[in-house]
């Protein structure tokens, strides 16, 4: 037997009566309509919520893609600010060590820091993410290569140098007077320091090599005894030697001389013996380094017989601030 379809009645007020009730199909279609706008809406808002705090698969693999991406921008980071103390150390020797040594000018700062422009090119970097942090080490890689390539270019100009004056590198002053490999007996550096006898500030021109009476001398380069001396006061018994292009070394308070005024001798040449002659308070050697008349830091002159390290070590020492031997 068929179902009959379920009818539907209403109560008539005005007949009294329950009435058949008769749904026109516009009705029908806009119930529909109505239900399925409804079931739509609470569809999207579903949607919304879940991926809103649900993340898909493969948004998690790109967001770990990308946290690995900083790790490795601030890694990076961290490697051009080394390689850019490097530069510096290489560009200071450059300009103070190696172009003084053949009196040419170092590089100026207007073309150093030509180098260091490139900021407004990587603007369009900022509508990233992470955009500051790209701007940021490109900008700096961009400096660094600029950079590399002044300094190259420099090293280039010093390698000629070097070849056309072979004489002159022999005649710079470049090692220890005294053989110090292990960097212990440094007394006293370059600059202000206390005068052991009036116990005030004073400039001190050289460097102290505590030694004990006896210890060998070495020329530093090679060149002329222009001066043997003897003496009870200031420098004691002193030898200078002229190296030519305007260098001079002394070398004071000596116990024994090994060298006659005139002679020529060669860089790591004997010269003399350690004492404490003059105004000195203890076994030394005091030694200088004069630039055209003027006292410079010797610290920078022993470059043939110092490595990394050790220069490093050497100029700890040598800032000291301590007391002066003479």
């Amino acid at each position: 037997m068929a179902l009959r379809k379920k009818e539907k009645y209403i109560f008539n007020t005005h007949t009294l009566r329950y009435e058949k009730a008769v749904v026109s199909w516009t009705s029908s279609i806009l119930r529909m309509l109505a239900f399925m706008m409804a079931a739509l809406v609470f569809s999207l808002a579903i949607s919304t919520i879940y991926y809103k705090f649900v993340d898909s698969p493969k948004e998690k693999i790109l967001k770990g893609e990308i946290g690995e991406m900083q790790d490795q921008y601030y890694l990076l980071n961290q490697e051009v600010d080394r390689l850019t103390s490097v530069l510096d150390e290489l560009h200071y020797r450059d300009g103070n060590i190696y172009r003084v040594m053949f009196e040419a000018e170092p590089i100026s700062d207007d073309v150093w820091k030509a180098g260091s422009g490139g900021v407004n090119k990587f603007r369009y970097l900022e509508k990233y993410d992470n955009g500051e942090l790209m701007k940021d080490i490109s900008v700096k890689v961009d400096k660094l290569k600029k950079q590399m390539v002044i300094q190259s270019k420099s090293f280039d100009q010093i390698a000629d140098m070097v070849k056309n004056q072979k004489q002159m590198l022999a005649s710079i002053p470049s090692i220890q007077p005294v053989s110090n490999k292990k960097l212990k007996r440094l007394a006293s550096g370059y600059g202000y320091r206390v005068d052991p006898i009036y116990k005030i500030a004073k400039f001190h021109e050289g460097m102290d090599f505590s030694a004990p009476i006896g210890t060998e001398v070495f020329a530093t380069g090679d060149g002329v005894v222009e001066t043997v001396n003897y003496s009870f006061g200031g420098y004691g018994n002193e030898i200078i030697i002229n190296h030519g292009y305007g260098y001079r070394t002394r070398y004071a308070h000596l116990s024994r001389f090994q060298v006659k005024q005139g002679q020529k001798v060669k860089r790591g040449d004997l010269i003399g013996n350690v004492g404490s002659t003059g105004k000195s308070t203890g076994p030394h050697l005091h030694y200088e380094v004069l630039k055209n008349g003027s006292a410079v830091n010797p610290v920078y002159f022993y470059y043939n017989d110092l490595k990394d390290v050790e220069f490093q070590k050497m100029l700890e020492l040598s800032g000291n601030p301590g007391q002066a031997l003479d």
